[in-house]
């Protein structure tokens, strides 16, 4: 993930509604909002117009530099701007500028960042400083209070008494304490719990399969590793729970982790033979009454070919021989689980057409699917 920190413009029609559509886009499209500046009314710089509303907002993307910019002209051009060839300055009805990525220092033909231009530009500075007072510029290394106390520039500002909306906010992830996104082998839950941590602000607890010794062995001989490789998954589930859960953080809003402590009951129900499984049972619920139950409980559903695909792509040499069996068994161990579960905290979530990894669209539309 790398912070993009943009400014935005427009001084044609409706400007409150241009920035608005477009950190609506750039949400949608590109990254998470982390965070928009007040609203700075400057007069037009370099010609003849009509004064500017500016921002400046700080969005966390995993998408390229190169690929940023290309969306982010895409969405200028659908909201009625056009750029042309000349270095000439005009009126607009959106102007979305890349000005810092993180410390990179870079100029290609299309893209030069940071922009060579912020540190002349106070309706850039004024915006960015709101954001992070302590922002470096990566060559300078002066942060954005000093370069706006030395800008030459000497434009007056208006600070606006209207803010604008982050569409974050239509994600209510604040009123979960505790989510635990599950699903079968190779269905996504760590690469979405780790996006849900990242965009929310959530303590992120990942599970330490490959700490496990006996998980290997069990994939070469289940039948003599089963036992050993449930058992060692129960102690580490229970104390990572117990600990990481009861631990209260002050800097986090929320827990996500990407597997719930039942999943021992529904692997184990599948791989021990029916007098070691009566016995782990006893041992399972003589330790699971210590620990907290999520608010929501979101299970992911892959169909068996995408999840053979995610597995080979994740290349673990001691996965390569998974049976699709194997996978259908745990599949229905979790429905047959869900089942018995309070029907209010359950997601099922269909996931078979989807890629939220790489498509934004399909990430968003499954946090909305979450929070309904």
């Amino acid at each position: 993930m790398q912070n993009f920190y943009l400014s935005l413009g427009s001084n044609v029609g409706n400007r409150f509604e241009h920035l608005q559509n477009a950190v609506n886009a750039i949400f949608e499209e590109v990254g998470h909002i982390v965070k928009i500046s007040p609203v700075y009314e400057s007069p037009a710089m370099g010609f003849e117009g009509d004064p500017f509303l500016n921002c400046a907002i700080w969005v966390r993307s995993n998408t390229s530099p190169a690929k940023f910019l290309k969306s982010v002209l895409k969405i200028e051009k659908r909201l009625g701007r056009s750029r042309d060839d000349s270095n000439s300055y005009s009126s607009r009805t959106i102007d979305i500028d890349i000005i810092m990525v993180d410390d990179l220092v870079t100029e290609t033909k299309s893209l030069k960042v940071p922009h060579p231009e912020m540190q002349h530009r106070r309706f850039v500075l004024q915006p960015l400083a709101e954001l992070d007072s302590q922002l470096v510029h990566p060559s300078s290394k002066k942060n954005v209070i000093r370069l706006l106390s030395e800008t030459n520039d000497k434009s007056e500002l208006s600070k606006q008494s209207k803010w604008l909306r982050n569409p974050v906010k239509d994600y209510d992830f604040a009123k979960f304490n505790y989510i635990a996104i599950e699903g079968n082998i190779g269905a996504g839950k760590t690469s979405l719990a780790s996006k849900i941590a990242s965009d929310f602000n959530a303590k992120l607890i990942l599970e330490r399969f490959k700490d496990n010794p006996f998980l290997p062995k069990f994939y070469e001989d289940q039948a003599r590793y089963a036992f050993p490789l449930e058992m060692s998954f129960l102690a580490d589930r229970y104390q990572q729970l117990l600990e990481d859960i009861t631990q209260f953080d002050l800097f986090k809003d929320c827990v996500v982790a990407d597997y719930d402590v039942f999943k021992s009951l529904i692997f184990a129900k599948v791989t021990l033979a029916e007098e070691e499984y009566n016995l782990y049972k006893k041992l399972f619920h003589l330790m699971h009454k210590e620990l907290a139950k999520p608010d929501v409980y979101i299970y992911l559903y892959q169909n068996t070919e995408r999840l053979l695909e995610n597995i080979r792509k994740r290349g673990r040499s001691y996965e390569k021989d998974i049976e699709i069996g194997y996978l259908q068994q745990i599949n229905d161990g979790y429905f047959d689980f869900i089942k018995t579960q309070p029907q209010d905290k359950i997601k099922i979530v269909d996931i078979s057409e989807k890629d939220f990894v790489e498509d934004r669209k399909d990430y968003l539309s499954i946090l909305k699917e979450i929070v309904s």
